[in-house]
Order: structure tokens, then C-alpha cells, then sequence
């Protein structure tokens, strides 16, 4: 680059190749022009080995800038890079997170660095399979238990938002004229749920055998106030019915105490008459309970691990691992409770220990407590059963899982047994479980290519939703046909940040050519307003309904409200709001459900717009 009369020139000719995007090139010397800059179309000079490298690199068969492998991979490298750097920059707060990758594709082909368009797609659909999949079995452990009784009002809520999401996304159809693709796309952007917006591509895909960017446009368009409008929508509400943190807190608090959750230990003195001489095995068939009895002394206070087949004697006490709600039943019926520390039950016999034991054996999966005699064999006893980080009371036809971590009372020679029985080897855990993931994928991909309605079009799951739909079952089920579903929580994460990496990648990289001119010349900014509408309306309407009929706490709230929109970053904001994890209990209550329906309503969206 050299100054003269006319302002600076560059040497450009050197870019100005055959296999070189010329119209990039023009948009690229625009920006310089317009500052002074001129682009000289001049030779390119051919002088030494490192020049000689330099020009293979650049303008040989295989060189960066030819469409070659290489080529596909630096640019997709580069977006993804960049994308996630920009995903991290915050403003008042809120950042894009890994939808800043859409945006830095969209920039790329924009200037016209693209790659292969049947790469791009197959690296789009591949992406996608992996995010859904590893999503599916994630939520699947939890999918159905979200409907008990705990997490039906809240899951109700969410369909509230979903349903009153596809209500206003309709009536918006209606009154703009907009083609139903762009108002899905804006739709998924508005609810910030890139599984829907993937569900939506391929389902257009499949039906009409093209592609429509203005899908991929819409979703970018209202994305970044889809965000901003969740949290909004907290806050909203929060002055709007003039919540105070304060007796949030007490009503937390409240309910904390009146319902804890499993495992509580309690010391009980047996006194029951009528019961002497029963064994333990018979006191759970008379009490229609869930409990476990860990320990029994004797009136020497000698211990033993209780079995089904140790029988309780009139003073004998007793140490319980029960659920706080069923305490006064179990006690009213053996005795009454008496003050016994549970450091004390270790003091009076120093043989008996209790370890964590992890099942890492293959052969366990799936295998109840009922087929493997613990009990029986070793003399130990199963007091708790840690699952997901939650601890469950174990009974004789609980299904052991791989991942599963269970509390054994024993002495030290039989914990040793059992835990080479069970395996305990975090090494094993750490492995990856691919034949599980790949069946899973390929019985996925069938699954979404049923036709399962014709309307005009048949009626898919597709590439989104049968591999989501499979994983949910596998996850939950996969015990009983012996598949290990166990993936460490960092494994699954990765799989599933580089899936949505490579599909955010392509969106953008497919739908940047036409970003710009459709924001500033077709009425673009409009979509920005659209989206916002239909992020806004359904929180506000449901948060009012949440609060005035259904009393929810509001910490809770916040959670239904990200979760209901599927975002983490609104997740974040309720959580450094709050100070406690009661957001994130309600998030991961009716994100199961909500991740199923808007994959699912976005492809039915596409395909009855046909």
C-alpha cells in the first residue's frame, strides 16, 4: 500500500483471482473507497520460495480461497470462532450467546465468503441432529416425571405460552400478509428456540424440496428483542403487581419447611406390641410407604445393617431414611422418635461404614435391587440411591442406571464386594457411550421420516424431530433394552455446543446475502416489532393469570418464563435475581415439554402453509 496524488493505493491484484469471489471483492473496497482508498489492479509479484508458498496457498487447486475442503473449514472455523466471541459481549447485561455465531455467518456471505452449498447443507442437517439429539437425552430422565403432580401447574402454564405464541404468531399472519415461513422463522426468533427454527428449515425442505431463507432472516431479525422482551416481561411484571423480594422469601421459606424432599434420617424406639418378632420385610408390606431401615440396635445398642429378613424386637431403635411427609405415619406406626444424632449411630459400632458406591457397569443397566440380592449376599444395605443429583428412596423394583451413585452401610469387607459388583470406576464413566448415541441418531432419522399425516403435504417429524422424540425415549427407557444412556454432563455439553455451532454456522452463512436488503429495503425492521409482540403477550397474559389464580411464587415465575422460551441467558437473569435456585427448578420442570412443542408447531406451521 502506497500514498499518492489521489489518495492511498493498495496493490489488490493479488486477490483479484479466478477462483476468487470478485463481488466480495467489491463490497470489500467500498467501505475503503469511501475513506480514500483505491484498489490497484496490478501483478502479482513472483519472487522467492516464500512468495512461490504464499501463491499456492492462495490461488493453487487446494488453497484456501478455492472452494477445497481447506476453504470450507478455515471459513466455518472462522465464523464459529467469532460468532461465540461476539455471543460473549454484553450489553446492559444481556448478550447473544451462541446466536452471535448466526450473526458472524450472516456478515461472512454477506461479503461473500462462503462455502460449498451441498457442504453447508449436509453440515446443517448433521449439526442439527447432533443439538436435538443431545438435548432428547438430557431431558429425557425427567421428561415424563415432569407431569407428576409437582410440575403439572407449571407445565400447564408453559402450554398456556406456547398456545398463546401460535395464537398471536396466526393473527399476525393475517393482518401483515407476511408468507407463513417468515412469520415462523420470527416466531422461533421471538421464543429464541433454534431447535424450532431448525424443525422449520427442514420441514420446508422436505416438502417443497428448496430452500427459504427468509426463515433463517426472520429467526435473526427478532431474535436479539426475543431476549430483551423475556426479561422485560420479569420485570414487568415484577413493578406492575408490586412484588416485594421480601415476602417472596418468606413464602419460599415457608414452603421449604412443609416440603422437604427425600431422605430425611430420623431415630425411632420400637415399641408396637402387636408387631414383635415381624421381620423388616413384613413392616413395609403393612406400611404403604417408602422408606428404608438402615440400621437396628439392640437393647446392648450393638448395630446391625437391617435386612428383609432381620426381625425387630420390642426397644429395639431403629435408624430410617424416609421422605419428611411420611415420618409421622412410619412413626405412629413402629413407636416414636427419639434423640439420636446420626454421628452417634457411627459411635456405637466402628465396624459398620457407609460409602457412595458408583454403578459403572454395563451389565447393571437396568437390572433392579430385587435380582441382585444385595441384601442377602453381602449383608449390606441400600439406604439411598443419588440420581441426577437428586436422592431417592431405593425399593426392591427401582431400575439401576449407569451413572447412578448409591449409599452402602456395611462392613468394610462387604462395601468392597459390592463395589466391584456395581464396578466404581469413574474411569468407565468417563467413557463415551457412541453405539447408544448412533443407534439412537439412525432409529431417529427413521423415525422423522414417517409420513405420519397428509395435509396437503406429508407430515413429518423430520430431521428435528425424530432424533429429539427418540433421545427422550431412550433416555428414559433405554434401561430396559440394557443401553447405556449415562453421558457425563461436559460430554453431552460438547456434543451438543458443537451441533448447534456448525447448524448456526451454516443459517447464517446461507442467509446473508439477502440480511441487509431485506432489513433496510423490504420493510425488514418490521419482523423486529412482530417478534416482540409475539415474545411479550403470552409472558405478560400467563404471568397475570400465574400470580392472581395460581398464587406461584415469583422466583418460580421467572424460571416458568425462561424455560417457557427455552432461553438460557433470561435463566441467568433470574438467577442472579433471585439469590436462590428456584428459577432454575422451574426452567428445567416444563423445558422438556416446551423444547417437544416448538419443534413440533413449527413444523406444522410449514408444512400446513403449503
Amino acid at each position: 500500500m502506497s500514498k499518492d496524488p489521489e489518495g492511498w493505493a493498495f496493490d489488490f491484484g493479488c486477490i483479484l483471482h479466478d477462483n476468487f469471489n470478485s463481488d466480495a471483492v467489491a463490497r470489500i473496497a467500498v467501505p475503503f473507497s469511501a475513506h480514500g482508498f483505491r484498489f490497484a489492479g496490478t501483478a502479482r509479484p513472483k519472487t522467492g520460495f516464500g512468495m512461490e508458498l504464499l501463491e499456492r496457498l492462495l490461488f493453487g487447486s487446494e488453497s484456501l480461497w478455492g472452494g477445497g475442503v481447506a476453504h470450507s473449514v478455515m471459513i466455518l472455523a472462522l465464523v464459529i470462532a467469532l460468532g461465540i466471541m461476539l455471543g460473549k459481549v454484553k450489553v446492559a447485561g444481556v448478550s447473544l450467546g451462541v446466536t452471535g455465531i448466526l450473526f458472524v455467518g450472516i456478515a461472512f456471505s454477506y461479503f461473500g465468503m462462503n462455502i460449498d452449498e451441498h457442504l453447508m447443507h449436509f453440515l446443517k442437517e448433521f449439526g442439527l441432529i447432533l443439538f436435538v439429539y443431545s438435548i432428547g437425552l438430557q431431558v429425557g430422565p425427567g421428561f415424563f416425571s415432569s407431569f407428576r403432580k409437582g410440575g403439572i401447574t407449571l407445565n400447564k402454564l408453559a402450554v398456556l405460552v406456547v398456545a398463546l405464541g401460535v395464537v398471536t404468531t396466526v393473527a399476525l399472519y393475517y393482518v401483515t400478509g407476511l408468507p407463513m415461513t417468515t412469520m415462523v422463522g420470527v416466531m422461533s426468533g421471538a421464543v429464541t428456540n433454534t431447535p424450532g427454527l431448525g424443525a422449520a428449515q427442514q420441514a420446508y425442505s422436505d416438502a417443497s424440496g428448496i430452500n427459504d431463507p427468509s426463515i433463517a432472516l426472520g429467526y435473526a431479525v427478532a431474535y436479539p428483542l426475543g431476549v430483551i422482551g423475556i426479561i422485560f416481561s420479569m420485570i414487568f411484571i415484577r413493578y406492575a403487581l408490586r412484588i416485594r423480594f421480601e415476602k417472596e422469601d418468606e413464602a419460599l421459606a415457608a414452603m421449604s419447611n412443609e416440603h422437604k424432599k427425600y431422605a430425611d434420617k430420623i431415630s425411632v424406639q420400637f415399641t408396637n406390641a402387636v408387631l414383635d418378632g415381624r421381620t423388616v420385610g413384613e413392616m413395609k408390606e403393612l406400611i404403604n410407604r417408602s422408606f428404608v431401615i438402615s440400621r437396628i440396635a439392640d437393647a446392648d445398642n450393638h448395630i446391625t445393617v437391617a435386612t428383609q429378613d432381620s426381625r425387630l424386637h420390642i426397644g429395639d431403635k431403629l435408624l430410617i431414611v424416609c421422605s419428611s411427609e411420611d415420618t409421622d405415619a412410619i412413626t405412629a406406626f413402629l413407636g416414636h422418635i427419639i434423640d439420636m444424632p446420626f454421628e452417634e449411630w457411627g459411635s456405637l459400632d466402628s465396624q459398620l461404614v457407609s460409602r457412595r458406591i458408583l454403578i459403572t457397569k454395563p451389565s447393571i443397566n437396568g437390572k433392579k435391587f430385587a435380582d441382585l440380592h444385595l441384601r442377602t449376599k453381602y449383608g449390606i444395605n441400600i439406604t439411598r440411591v443419588n440420581r441426577a443429583g437428586v436422592d431417592l428412596i431405593p425399593y426392591q423394583g427401582m431400575e439401576l442406571q449407569v451413572g447412578d451413585r448409591v449409599m452402602v452401610v456395611g462392613s468394610e469387607k462387604a462395601i468392597a464386594q459390592v463395589a466391584d459388583l456395581l464396578g466404581n470406576s469413574m474411569k468407565k464413566l468417563r467413557e463415551p457411550n457412541l453405539v447408544t448415541i448412533f443407534v439412537g441418531i439412525a432409529l431417529g432419522v427413521l423415525l422423522g421420516s414417517i409420513p405420519l399425516l397428509n395435509v396437503p403435504q406429508p407430515v413429518k417429524l423430520g430431521l428435528a424431530g425424530g432424533p429429539l422424540i427418540v433421545a427422550i425415549l431412550i433416555g428414559r427407557f433405554g434401561t430396559h433394552f440394557h443401553l447405556v444412556t449415562y453421558t457425563t454432563m461436559s460430554a453431552n455439553l460438547m456434543l451438543r455446543e458443537i451441533g448447534i455451532a456448525l447448524f448456526l454456522a451454516c443459517v447464517g452463512l446461507g442467509a446473508g446475502e439477502g440480511f441487509v436488503h431485506t432489513v433496510l429495503y423490504e420493510n425488514g425492521y418490521h419482523w423486529i416489532g412482530y417478534g416482540f409482540l409475539i415474545t411479550v403477550l403470552p409472558l405478560l397474559i400467563v404471568g397475570i393469570v400465574a400470580r392472581k389464580f395460581y398464587k406461584l411464587n415469583f422466583y418460580t415465575l421467572m424460571g416458568l418464563f425462561a424455560g417457557s422460551m427455552t432461553d438460557p441467558p433470561a435463566l441467568a437473569y433470574a438467577n442472579a435475581t433471585a439469590g436462590n435456585d428456584m428459577p432454575a427448578v422451574g426452567y428445567s420442570t416444563v423445558y422438556p415439554v416446551v423444547m417437544f412443542l416448538r419443534v413440533l408447531t413449527a413444523q406444522i406451521f410449514i408444512l400446513f402453509a403449503l
